[in-house]
Parts: C-alpha cells; structure tokens; sequence
C-alpha cells in the first residue's frame, strides 16, 4: 500500500476518494481514509489546501449540506449539458411556489400553504417535491386531524450548492423571479419522476441565480 509522508500525499488521496464519488462525502468518512488521528484544524487545512489546488481548473471543491463534493463550475456548466441527452424537467410555478413557501416558512402544514398562495394545494406537487428529495414530513402539528408539517432536506441544499438554509437567496430575489415559471412550459407529476437509474445520470446542477432554475436543472455539477 502506499505509504504517506507528507501533507501534498494526505491531500491525493482526500482528492481520488472525492473524484471517485458521485455523492458528498462527510467529514466522518474522510476519516477512515487514513488510520493517523486528525485534529480538526488540520482536516480544514488539508480540504482548503485542495480546494485551492483545484481552484484554477473547471472543477471546485465545495462545501455542502451533507459533506464535500467535486463539482463542476457554474461557467463551465452550459457546455457540459450539450452531452446530455435528455432535457431536465422544468415544473409548475405551482411546484415551486410550494417549494419556496416550505424553503422559507418550514416547517409548515399543506394548509398553510395554501393560506399563503391562496389556492389549494395538489397532493400531486407535494408527492413530486417528496419523490425528488426535496422535502420531508418532519412532524404533525398538534391540531384536529394532526396534519403534516414539511421542511427542506439537506439534500435540497445539496442539489442548491448550500451549507445550510442561512445562504438561500433572500426571499425578495425568489419573489421578483416568480414570474419567470410562467412562460415556461408546465409538466404533468407524472413526467417528473424519474427512474433511479435516470437520476444517477442525471442528478442536480443547481448552482444557480435563485430558487427557480431548481426547476430547470436535474444534474449535478459534478465530475
């Protein structure tokens, strides 16, 4: 096996591990690369030397929700989706209303969702926000019926680009953007699931200018 010496090969193997998966990987599983014991400063020292290593390249390494991830640079985005061949969906201004009320209320029942946008509220949109990782029941609110409260996963911050909800947009960004949906053509729930196979291949690229280009992307930026 390969002996390490130096920081420059702690850092190689930190980067093959990384490059090797499609998914964040959380500080406890960097871990078991290596048997020495790291105190905390010098992980961050070590993913901050090789965040700087690649910060030349058109790939990044960032930061999320649920650990660090290799990614593909947002600028750099446009030319890799010309090699994909199935489009990602675009949903309803219903879909992501819904989302962003949840995003910025959570957590928060169908009904006052539906207080909110002032109409009521398809099972279908909360099964697609559901179906695609988005959301979650996270509880039932202590009222007649004991309906379901909702919030955000980490893996919407993932597929966002986001350490926590702290760095969403600010809300008047979503709101201004809103209208953008309208003149996008609507899909049926139905279309917007995917298999897991799709998905694999086609997982979110979501760094993007604010929340409704969520609806646009369905890769990750990623190598």
């Amino acid at each position: 096996m390969l002996q390490l010496y130096k920081p420059d090969d702690y850092k190689r193997v930190l980067e093959a591990a990384l490059l090797a998966t499609s998914e964040p990987m959380t500080l406890a599983d960097l871990k078991k690369l290596f048997d020495e014991q790291f105190d905390d400063e010098t992980w961050r020292t070590l993913l901050d030397d090789l965040r700087r290593d690649w910060s030349q390249r058109g790939v990044e390494l960032v930061q999320l929700a649920t650990g660090w991830r290799f990614q593909t640079k947002p600028e750099y985005q446009a030319y890799i989706d010309r090699l994909k061949t199935e489009k990602a969906p675009r949903y309803s201004r219903a879909v992501m209303e819904t989302l962003a009320i949840i995003a910025y209320r959570q957590p928060v029942t169908r009904g006052d969702i539906e207080d909110i946008r002032g109409v009521a509220v398809s099972p279908n949109i909360l099964k697609t926000l559901e179906g695609r990782g988005w959301i979650d029941t996270v509880g039932h609110r202590d009222a007649p019926g004991r309906p379901a409260l909702y919030a955000t996963t980490r893996s919407f911050l993932d597929d966002l680009g986001l350490r926590s909800l702290a760095e969403l947009p600010p809300l008047t960004e979503i709101e201004g953007m809103m209208d953008l949906v309208d003149s996008v053509p609507q899909i049926q729930p139905q279309a917007e699931a995917r298999s897991d196979s799709a998905e694999s291949e086609q997982q979110t690229d979501l760094k993007i200018e604010g929340m409704m280009d969520l609806a646009e992307s369905a890769s990750q930026q990623q190598q």
